[in-house]
């Protein structure tokens, strides 16, 4: 029996012996070391923050044959406030950065394979890299609430504000970069508020869905640079819907009201917008009780319209989750109300322009006849006078040459 377990002992060395001659010289799993990467780099090509991301082998690895080396990469999203993580076989990779804020990357070394009897063996330490941003520009110039508004998947507008701080003289410039862009470009048609460049215009299909697009607002002024913003985003998480303008309110053959809309945004499937709608019911005590709807549908149904209350309906839209992250709520339609409120058309106004010159007119009368009489009676009585004064005038005349006469005669 001893025999036989020494025999079974020797046989086992013997296999170990001769897999172990079969691997050569590999290292087992306790003897691999694994290093960091080396001569980790980031370069900037002048695409506003998405930089390069280079790193070589560790030199201890170079004439590992049996071994499978892969890297993990880690980077602070400076948008996002989040480390990013992802593994890779290659040596570079490109991610976007906020160029106003550190740019910190670390690489670990990851070995899997024969020389690690095929388990994962990550390197305990890894290389890192931290950049400073540049620090050009006046301090607190910097544009303020940058966003952009995709209309009904027709046309962008980005729009920013200025910072109290920025010249007066001061131009600001919109500069963009995304894939498959060689260079950033400067914004197609910007607009002006009191003379000043406020927002953007992108029509058409100028920028691509799905597609991440790095923004920069810079300037420069007399007193120097401004200091620049970065922005990054995919425009269909910024779609606002059209409004709806087709909406209408009828009652159905169970005499219960019917609400129904249509699509605003052509190009979208019905199931890519999502609806609210907004009741409003008018009490006969005239109390309103405000309700809100939630639905995928485009059509409604209501209450009875037995009931005595007045109901009024109104409805927006957003881009559902289902085909974007985020989306902006379209303005309200117009209101639809049962029992509708017939239009009452307006009077006509009356022309008040001849009442007024009558007035005037009898104003200037009333004024005239007092001034005529006066006129009249002044007139009358200098006629009375002139004629008083003349008769007295020849009777005195008569008077005198009757006197002569008689003088004469009694001479």
């Amino acid at each position: 029996m001893a025999n036989t377990f020494r025999s079974t002992h020797v046989l086992m060395l013997l296999v170990m012996a001769w897999v172990k001659s079969a691997r050569g010289s590999e290292l087992t799993e306790n003897d691999v070391t694994v290093d960091p990467p080396e001569n980790l780099r980031v370069s900037d090509s002048g695409r506003l923050g998405y930089l390069d991301i280079t790193w070589n082998p560790p030199a201890s690895l170079m004439t590992m044959t049996m071994c499978n080396i892969q890297y993990q990469l880690e980077y602070l999203d400076t948008f996002k406030n989040t480390w990013a993580v992802l593994r890779t076989s290659g040596r570079s990779y490109s991610a976007e950065f906020d160029l106003t804020k550190e740019v910190r990357v670390r690489a670990y070394t990851l070995l899997n394979g024969l020389c690690t009897n095929n388990v994962l063996q990550r390197s305990e330490n890894y290389t890192a890299l931290i950049q400073k941003p540049a620090s050009s520009g006046l301090t607190g110039t910097e544009a303020k609430d940058f966003e952009c508004v995709y209309h009904n998947m027709e046309w962008v507008e980005c729009s920013w504000t200025r910072s109290p701080q920025t010249p007066l003289d001061a131009q600001q410039n919109l500069y963009f970069w995304y894939k498959p862009l060689e260079q950033a470009a400067e914004c197609p048609e910007y607009i002006l508020s009191g003379g000043i460049r406020s927002s953007c215009r992108f029509t058409g299909n100028s920028l691509p869905e799905f597609s991440d697009i790095i923004f920069c607002v810079n300037g420069s002024s007399p007193e120097g640079p401004l200091k620049a913003t970065f922005t990054s985003l995919q425009i269909q998480n910024h779609l606002k819907p059209a409004t709806t303008d087709k909406l209408h309110l009828q009652t159905s053959s169970d005499e219960q009201l019917e609400l129904l809309w249509e699509n605003p945004v052509e190009r979208l499937p019905g199931y890519c917008l999502e609806w609210e709608v907004e009741h409003a019911q008018d009490k006969p005590d005239g109390t309103t009780m405000l309700g809100v709807i939630h639905t995928t549908q485009t059509t409604l149904k209501l209450l009875p319209t037995l009931s005595e209350d007045r109901n009024c309906y109104k409805v927006r839209s957003k881009l559902s989750k289902y085909c974007a992250d985020k989306s902006l709520w379209s303005d309200w339609s117009h209101e639809r109300c049962y029992p509708a409120v017939e239009e009452v058309a307006p009077k006509p106004k009356s022309d008040l322009l001849p009442v007024y010159v009558c007035i005037a007119a009898a104003f200037v009368l009333l004024l005239a006849v007092p001034l005529c009489v006066w006129a009249s009676t002044k007139m009358n009585k200098s006629r009375e006078e002139k004629k008083l004064k003349s008769l007295i005038t020849n009777l005195v005349a008569k008077t005198f040459r009757g006197q002569n006469v008689c003088n004469d005669t009694m001479i």
